[in-house]
């Protein structure tokens, strides 16, 4: 009974963003950034490739602008590291951020763990994010993630369009992002080694962040 009032809960307020962007679609604001092609290639020890993004996957995100990224460490023998970001310069006609976990099982992965972890990195208060482990075969990925948007981090897809509700009528914009690190976990590898890993680079992403997705 809970699960089916917490659906109709998330139903209703998704309904009523969707309204209310509707209704406030007139002289948004569109602050100036730099484009997401821009994020640095190469910072401390980690070099990247791009990937590009199919277009049916493109067709299924909605217009905005995309990042997905592998960076490999040069000085240390670990797995590669995939950043992927999302921002949406406007969420005002039905084009929101689509939450990772409701792509995994289409993609053939399936959650194992899942927690809600704090991430501190220089330069920004301590913020929640989504810890995910995702398993397909014998392969397993760590994964991490968050929507961010007007330099405010939150892990909750509810939280993030209430957000989305109340910047609108405060700063009549509905821009915003998501976030997602992603790794490979070697065998026998413990989640707490793996975020060990990928807590570095999140501290080299989240400083730039703010250059990109406007504040």
């Amino acid at each position: 009974m809970k699960r089916h009032a917490r659906f109709a809960i998330a139903l209703l307020l998704l309904l009523g963003t969707a309204l209310f962007l509707q209704a406030r679609n007139h002289g948004e604001v569109f602050p100036a950034r730099k484009p997401l092609s821009d994020f640095p290639e190469q910072f401390g020890s980690w070099t990247g490739t791009n990937v590009e993004i199919g277009k049916d996957i493109r067709d299924i995100l909605g217009p905005g602008d995309f990042l997905l990224r592998v960076y490999r460490n040069q000085s240390e023998k670990q797995p590669n590291t995939d950043l992927f970001i999302a921002y949406f310069p406007s969420q005002r006609a039905g084009d929101t951020i689509h939450s990772p976990k409701n792509c995994l099982p289409g993609a053939g992965w399936t959650p194992i763990d899942s927690a809600r972890v704090t991430v501190s990195v220089p330069g920004h208060a301590p913020f929640p994010a989504n810890r995910y482990v995702i398993a397909k075969g014998g392969d397993r990925l760590l994964v991490l993630y968050w929507y961010w948007a007007h330099d405010r981090a939150v892990a909750s897809e509810y939280w993030a369009k209430i957000y989305l509700v109340t910047d609108s009528i405060r700063m009549n914009r509905s821009d915003g992002s998501l976030v997602r690190l992603t790794t490979q976990m070697t065998p026998g590898e413990s989640v707490d080694a793996a975020m060990a890993r990928l807590h570095p680079f999140a501290g080299q992403v989240v400083p730039l962040l703010n250059q990109y997705i406007p504040q």
